[in-house]
């Protein structure tokens, strides 16, 4: 069932491939908060109030970092918060964090959200992406991991402007770091009892880049010959995900497809209010909604899906050990969905997130 695959992989996909010591206090856990803007603080709300209600043995460093002071030109204050967030989560190694706003003017500061997996090397992004029993979407059937490189590829934000009017990014893609994602993602299936990996690239036309982390993939393989693996060009993966998504188990990809494919697996299974993710380094652990929205658009309308922050908590929480508190939210939150009486809108329901929080905490049982 989606209640215990999701939410235990979470455990498999960081526990035993990395080396984490998680910060413990008097038998409690203290984790980095980072609620995020735009609906940030309210889905962050909801997973503070559910783990004060179930007690969970968990306290919340939080540090309100903001993209959106930055761009308004206040960078000095932002960048503060951004590395006092990162002093934190070097200190207690894991955290729960809300997606933090980017300008797209050419003036406006880089991304904190791809800084924070730079900095610390969060490697490895996954995102799950399952069909929700009670929730009817166009295709049923479907049970896919995307993993994503997280650090290099075409975010590695080196742009010049060569002349006017010409400009050149450059898309960096290393063997080590292929390596290192690569059996990643071989290890999280074998963990996961996942039967086969797909890489997606476009290595017919960049030859060299996309080319070297395919090469890379197949000679990995190698080491783990009960996987199946094979290949598929990111154009056609994008086409196979919206026609034929359950051919997909473990998918496995480069920087930026990765951002684009979990968005469009993520609309399939119900959006991004309902998706959970991780980016899982080999110190560090911060779990996030896997689709990266803001949702500037309906901040403090008490209308967001706190699920997708809440199943992101539960996979927090499976990682530092807390089975039964992860296992009781989770069971509890997919049980909402299923009876299908308290829906966002988001979800075709007019409940609102204070609605889908009392729900959740209605149907607990520890």
């Amino acid at each position: 069932m989606l209640r215990s695959s999701v939410v235990s992989s979470a455990r498999h996909a960081s526990r035993g491939l990395a080396t984490f010591q998680p910060t413990k206090y008097g038998g409690k856990y203290t984790a980095t908060l980072i609620p995020g803007d735009g609906i940030g603080r309210e889905v962050a709300d909801s997973v503070k109030e559910i783990f004060a209600a179930t007690n969970a043995p968990v306290e919340f460093e939080e540090v309100d970092v903001t993209g959106i002071l930055a761009a308004e030109g206040t960078k000095d204050g932002s960048e503060q918060l951004y590395r006092k967030a990162v002093e934190s989560l070097r200190r207690n190694k894991v955290g729960l964090k809300g997606i933090l706003y980017t300008p797209l003017e050419r003036s406006g500061h880089a991304s904190f959200n791809v800084a924070i997996r730079q900095e610390l090397d969060l490697y490895a992004s996954t995102v799950f992406i399952k069909n929700f029993p009670g929730l009817k979407t166009r295709h049923d059937g479907i049970d896919a991991v995307i993993i994503r490189e997280n650090t290099e590829g075409e975010y590695s934000g080196l742009e010049q402007q060569a002349v006017p009017g010409v400009v050149e990014a450059l898309k960096v893609i290393t063997r080590a770091k292929s390596e290192r994602i690569a059996r990643f993602a071989f290890d999280f299936a074998q963990r996961n009892d996942r039967k086969k990996i797909t890489v997606i690239h476009k290595a017919n036309i960049m030859k060299l880049a996309d080319g070297l982390f395919r090469d890379v993939f197949y000679e990995t393989a190698k080491d783990y010959p009960e996987i199946q693996a094979n290949d598929m060009i990111v154009d056609n993966a994008s086409m196979q995900a919206v026609s034929k998504p359950q051919q997909f188990d473990v998918m496995l990809m480069p920087n930026l497809y990765g951002s684009i494919l979990s968005n469009v697996m993520g609309g399939l299974v119900g959006g991004p209010g309902l998706i959970p993710g991780c980016n899982i380094g080999r110190d560090y652990a911060l779990f996030e909604p896997g689709c990266r929205h803001v949702g500037l658009d309906i901040k403090g309308k008490d209308e967001a899906n706190p699920l997708a922050m809440i199943l992101s908590s539960c996979m927090l929480l499976r990682h530092l050990g807390l089975d039964n508190f992860a296992n009781a939210i989770a069971k509890a939150a997919y049980a909402v969905i299923e009876e299908g009486k308290v829906r966002t809108r988001d979800m075709k329901g007019t409940s609102t997130t204070h609605d889908m929080t009392k729900a959740i905490l209605d149907k607990i049982e520890l």
